[in-house]
């Protein structure tokens, strides 16, 4: 006779969540994520302090970056860690809005379990998301604008885009400033997009707008080899990737026999000989100033103050690929073909201080495809979050360059898209126009909640919006400094198109994972062995 008692095909420590159970297991657990960085989104919102016990005294962190902050946290529910790897996504893709999408993607599994709840069925759901993330994309895609034919225009833009970026962050009270500094190191990498040709230099003390982008040179952080030239005029730059130490046997587990010490030191000069010709090479090209990325010991450096050259060790290799963009020269390895070689030059190198660091400073870069910004702040931790987000700021401008359109800011590109996806649902029989109608709520919520964050009444401000939005006056968005509603043409407050869809996309997507979702399997730990072995 057959048992009628459950059969259980899985390990001892193995769980599983069937059916409602893990629906609602995801449904919280992403929802959880919202709510935590919901409260630091917009213009308005709060930040956190990340306290990390890794380090014997704390690291402390104080953020209101949501990709930031979502990696700091360690979370175990699996649909969590779905939202969580989708800002990581969104802050390396495009750099901002890793909050927005966050928000918008638990705002979705939130009127999802209402659905689900009704006795909607999870794919019907799924379905009416996906028709809604269409139409929104298209009605997103037609309020562009698009003003890089027109240079000034299109710096104004930039110039709008970045505003908007840092009104959510630290630098917020110096906005005009710090958006300048922004565009004009952009602009100065002539379309590349490559972010790792800014290099940003933090160094404490000082407040925040004592902050610069050197415009006419670059800047590296490094000191000048002993008794060599501290300042030099027209310089021709040999910039390399070589070992510059004394040069070891490197064949590995070699060993050399010797009979007596003295044969210990005709080893010891034939590797000063093997060096002494190596720096002669380096000198026969035609430069006064060398820059290598590895280490130069005592020797070889010796060898350079006594030609007159100045030598530059230790660049990293940022630094130096940097170098390379500026000065319009090449990074060399091997010295034996001088005329082959094309050496980098500036005007003038010399030392300058800042606070209480000492840099080198090249003046007169005949490239500028790379550029150097100084942080001040007070302290590490301001400094630490003016970077994240002069960063988040460099990232959206890059891809604006690259993809120019811009969209309206202030919650009228989410009233716009609710509208349009309304406008779906009242045409759409059946009951995908209920999961139509959520996403529409869903992304009305984004507003609500940065008018929340500010203290304002979101119910009045959000209606009043939806209203000017169906009399026809597109450009209405919330204006966070009255807290009234306002035209967002006016205000400047622009945001890049790219940055927008890939919220709208993304969030749909990770949406639509999580509610897919019906079983969640989790695998045994893997056993460990008593450690029988003696202390």
């Amino acid at each position: 006779m057959v048992s009628l008692n459950p059969i259980r095909i899985m390990k001892n420590n193995a769980d599983e969540e069937k059916a409602e159970v893990a629906r609602l297991s995801s449904f919280v657990g992403a929802m959880a994520i919202g709510d935590l960085v919901k409260s630091t989104l917009g213009p308005k919102g709060m930040d956190k302090i990340l306290w990390g016990m890794s380090s014997p005294n704390g690291s402390v962190e104080v953020t209101n970056d949501g990709a930031t902050i979502l990696r700091a946290v360690g979370v175990d529910n699996p649909a969590a860690k779905v939202l969580v790897e989708m800002s990581r996504v969104q802050d390396s893709e495009v750099g901002d809005g890793t909050t927005s999408v966050t928000v918008l993607a638990s705002e979705l599994i939130r009127e999802a379990e209402k659905l689900v709840e009704m006795r909607i069925h999870p794919q019907t759901i799924i379905a009416g998301y996906r028709e809604s993330a269409k139409v929104a994309r298209e009605a997103l895609e037609k309020s562009t604008n698009d003003n890089s034919s027109d240079e000034a225009l299109f710096r104004e833009d930039l110039m709008n885009i970045a505003r908007t970026t840092l009104s959510s962050k630290i630098l917020s009270q110096h906005k005009d400033f710090f958006s300048k500094l922004a565009v004009d190191a952009v602009l100065r990498l002539k379309g590349s997009g490559s972010l790792d040709a800014i290099q940003i230099i933090k160094i404490q003390g000082g407040s925040l707008d004592e902050s610069f982008l050197d415009h006419d040179g670059f800047l590296l952080n490094k000191r000048v080899g002993m008794h060599q030239p501290q300042r030099v005029e027209n310089a021709k730059i040999l910039i390399a990737n070589t070992p510059m130490d004394t040069d070891k046997i490197k064949v590995f587990g070699s060993r050399v026999k010797v009979e007596n010490i003295s044969q210990v030191a005709e080893i010891e000069l034939a590797e000063k000989e093997k060096m002494k010709d190596k720096v002669d090479l380096i000198c026969a090209h035609d430069m006064n100033v060398f820059i290598n990325r590895q280490l130069i010991y005592n020797y070889p450096e010796q060898l350079f103050a006594d030609k007159g050259i100045m030598a530059i060790e230790h660049a990293d290799f940022d630094g130096i690929e940097r170098l390379a963009l500026v000065l319009g020269g090449e990074i060399v390895s091997t010295f034996g073909h001088p005329e082959m070689v094309k050496i980098g030059k500036c005007d003038l190198i010399e030392q300058v201080s800042i606070g209480d660091e000492t840099l080198l400073k090249f003046s007169g870069v005949p490239l500028g495809e790379a550029c150097s910004v100084v942080l001040r702040g007070a302290t590490e931790q301001i400094i630490g979050e003016a970077e994240r987000s002069l960063h988040d700021a460099l990232c959206v401008l890059t891809s604006t360059v690259k993809e120019p359109r811009t969209v309206l800011g202030g919650g009228c590109s989410e009233m716009l898209m609710a509208k349009a996806v309304d406008e779906l649902a009242s045409k759409t029989t059946g009951k995908e126009a209920r999961a139509m109608e959520s996403f529409a709520s869903a992304l009305r919520q984004l507003p609500s909640i940065i008018a929340e964050n500010g203290g304002y009444d979101s119910a009045q401000l959000v209606s009043e919006m939806k209203a000017l939005h169906a009399m026809g006056k597109n450009t209405v968005g919330l204006n966070m400094y009255d807290g009234k509603t306002d035209c967002m043409t006016e205000l400047g407050i622009t945001e890049s198109f790219s940055v927008k869809r890939q919220v709208v996309v993304q969030a749909a997507e990770a949406a639509e994972m999580i509610l897919r979702v019906d079983n969640i399997l989790k695998a045994a730990p893997r056993p460990r062995k008593e450690d029988r072995g003696h202390c």
